[in-house]
């Protein structure tokens, strides 16, 4: 039970603070991909809706502690996107999407990953890659898009979720002072 103690009035303040960041950052990252994004690219309303999630799934993954540990998760997100983004096109290229080819490109993209050495980045290109050939299945006239679709998608999340992190950490934590003893609140 020692991990449930009392905060104190300034850590619950960075605590607010953090969480209102984080909801804006995935506000204007749903909105940007779920409302401009498909005014560039016609794709369907499931794939856009896929989308703007995975965006939102990427700002928070990248939304850390510190800004330090924040860019560490944007490269993480990245070289998983990465992999997955590579095997998913060339498999869509040529083929349609199936259950077998779904599970075959989750476990050689997980892989890939580990043998590039980012052993920890092995389940998010799974998961990335799941959800490519899940879109890929809902939108089967194009499938071969959404893996470009998708990585447009985890860049503007990832970029959102720097930038949000660096806004909360550096711009407006600082801002936020214990209050002196004896002032009123």
């Amino acid at each position: 039970m020692s991990a449930l103690r009392r905060l104190s009035r300034a850590e619950i303040r960075v605590a607010v603070v953090d969480s209102v960041v984080l909801a804006l950052g995935c506000m204007l990252t749903y909105w940007l991909t779920a409302s401009v994004q498909p005014h560039v690219h016609t794709e369907s309303r499931a794939s856009a809706l896929i989308g703007a999630l995975w965006a939102v799934i990427s700002t928070i993954f990248v939304c850390r502690d510190s800004y330090q540990q924040s860019v560490a998760a944007a490269m993480s997100r990245m070289s998983a996107t990465l992999a997955s983004f590579a095997l998913c096109l060339i498999y869509l290229i040529f083929l349609p999407f199936h259950t077998w080819a779904l599970a075959l490109l989750i476990g050689l993209s997980a892989l890939a990953v580990i043998l590039i050495g980012r052993p920890g980045d092995a389940l998010t290109a799974a998961v990335t890659t799941a959800v490519v050939m899940v879109a890929a299945e809902l939108s089967p006239h194009h499938a071969w898009q959404e893996p470009i679709l998708r990585l447009i998608d985890t860049l503007i999340g990832v970029a959102i979720g720097v930038a949000a992190s660096w806004i909360g950490l550096r711009v407006i934590r600082p801002r936020i002072r214990p209050r002196q003893a004896g002032s009123s609140p």
